[in-house]
């Protein structure tokens, strides 16, 4: 069995639950990190020396890095559904993947640690505007990559939606001021219909 340790509000925890929630795998999910601690643990830091979340263990096997813990999964459980067979398009997949942690996830971090982590009298509402237009312009190229299709890489749900799936959560709750992307927005309300989405994403904000 799938053990994975990380508290539930984390995105990077998200995503990796949600990929094995997807290919209804049986996971125990083991709280650590934020309130609940236990990253500083020799316990802990035996499994990921890095003492960050998440960590998944699968029988011998114990590894970190959370797009990577979602391309395990995709491989292993999901060859021809999540995890592309042809080469040319796992390539695609992994660009989008990595896309979410260099260039997405820095102002969408800036957004919420501005709304969410910071006390109203203490943020600053000029930072976190500017990291909003960064991000609304990220999504925009997204925007505009699925034109025509359900997802991004075409017709079904593969490892490349979940990275950036996950943060689009965040994205639409708490960069509300943003121009109409009308492709995103068909994007995100077919991952909202998901169970697995629903379950492990779409959960409070904080």
């Amino acid at each position: 069995m799938i053990t994975v340790w990380g508290r539930p509000n984390s995105v990077n925890v998200q995503m990796v639950m949600w990929a094995a929630g997807e290919l209804d795998l049986t996971v125990e999910r083991k709280d650590v990190g934020g309130a609940f601690g236990g990253l500083d643990t020799p316990e802990y830091g035996a499994m990921n020396p890095n003492r960050r979340i998440p960590t998944l263990q699968d029988g011998d096997l114990t590894m970190w890095e959370s797009c990577a813990c979602v391309r395990y999964i995709a491989a292993q459980y999901g060859a021809g559904t999540l995890w592309p067979e042809d080469p040319k398009q796992r390539g695609r997949a992994d660009m989008w993947m990595d896309w979410k942690k260099t260039t997405v996830m820095p102002p969408m971090t800036a957004v919420f640690w501005g709304l969410v982590r910071t006390a109203e009298a203490e943020r600053d509402m000029g930072a976190i505007a500017a990291a909003a237009v960064e991000a609304i312009d990220h999504y925009s190229i997204l925007d505009k990559e699925l034109e025509g299709r359900d997802f991004i890489m075409g017709d079904r749900l593969t490892m490349a939606d979940i990275p950036i799936g996950s943060m689009c959560y965040r994205f639409m709750n708490l960069v509300v001021d943003r121009p109409a992307l009308p492709n995103l927005e068909a994007w995100y309300a077919r991952l909202t219909a998901r169970d697995a989405y629903k379950t492990h994403v779409m959960l409070p904000i904080t």
